[in-house]
């Protein structure tokens, strides 16, 4: 794989790029003369630090925007690229609409350092939208975007270039990071990262993850399996065979400290109890 600047080419004109803050992939596609961006980051200095860099590749325009999904680590610099067209699932709006303003108060709470960059962010969600998928162009070439179901959100994108092996997750998959589950759907998460396993190719496929290094289809069989001992876990304590702290002392993603891995299993029991869809998604 090629390196360009901080930039790694993982397929024909395919580009990963980890920033350190929060140990962040961020993709781009190039066209004829116009760049696909995937993810925008945090603040809108995060997303003109992408537009610096990106000159390290191109001097041509960026025209695309990809949202994997709107957490504010993904979407809050959108602004930065208009008048580009920004892509996303129909109920990455909805979430952004519904969570942002109050999303902007509690990251600048935890993290003191943005409190002013958030300040400055407007809310910019999407303008161009689909249910289930959509082949879109960037600069004659083509670009398809997915949902294959519920999982780290109910909106999470998935990016696939036709003619390479390289396959965006967002935050579906994360190497090296633990999985956050305070808007996640425990229960369909398994089956979401397995149909995501099996697009990435045998032997030659590249899976980029939101978080951390990318990887291949072994990486991504071995996340689908520990998301799904993980719900094997969760049904087992709802049943009441374990104890929740048993589980949590034994759940299938190492480095995940107590209280989050708690989380993770109380976000599994609301979805097993049925009420998970209306309970509001903590911002």
């Amino acid at each position: 794989m090629a390196a360009k600047g901080g930039w790694v080419e993982i397929g024909d004109r395919v580009f990963v790029r980890r920033y350190e803050f929060y140990d962040q992939n961020i993709g781009v596609i190039l066209g004829r003369a116009e760049a696909l961006v995937i993810d925008t980051r945090s603040t809108y200095a995060q997303a003109r630090e992408i537009q610096a860099d990106i000159r390290e590749l191109t001097d041509d325009p960026v025209g695309v925007v990809v949202d994997t999904h709107g957490h504010f680590d993904h979407v809050f610099g959108n602004g930065i690229f208009r008048p580009a067209t920004i892509w996303g699932h129909e109920r990455c709006v909805t979430f952004m609409v519904r969570n942002g303003e109050a999303r902007k108060r509690t990251i600048a709470a935890e993290e003191p350092a943005l409190a002013d960059e958030l300040a400055e962010i407007v809310i910019d969600p999407p303008d161009r939208i689909f249910a289930t998928h959509a082949r879109i162009e960037v600069g004659g070439r083509e670009v398809m975007l997915r949902f294959l179901g519920r999982g780290h959100t109910d909106h999470d994108v998935v990016v696939e270039i036709p003619e390479t092996d390289v396959v965006f997750a967002g935050d579906l998959l994360e190497n090296g990071n633990v999985p956050f589950f305070g808007d996640a759907y425990p229960l369909d998460w398994p089956a979401t990262t397995a149909a995501l396993a099996v697009r990435v190719r045998e032997g030659s496929g590249v899976v980029v993850p939101g978080h951390g290094d990318h990887g291949d289809r072994a990486f991504a069989d071995a996340q689908a399996a520990s998301f799904e001992a993980l719900v094997d876990a969760a049904k087992r304590v709802e049943a009441g065979e374990l104890p929740i702290d048993d589980a949590i002392a034994t759940h299938p993603f190492p480095g995940y400290p107590p209280e989050d891995a708690r989380r993770a299993f109380e976000r599994a029991l609301q979805q097993l109890r049925g009420d998970l869809d209306v309970v509001p998604s903590r911002t």
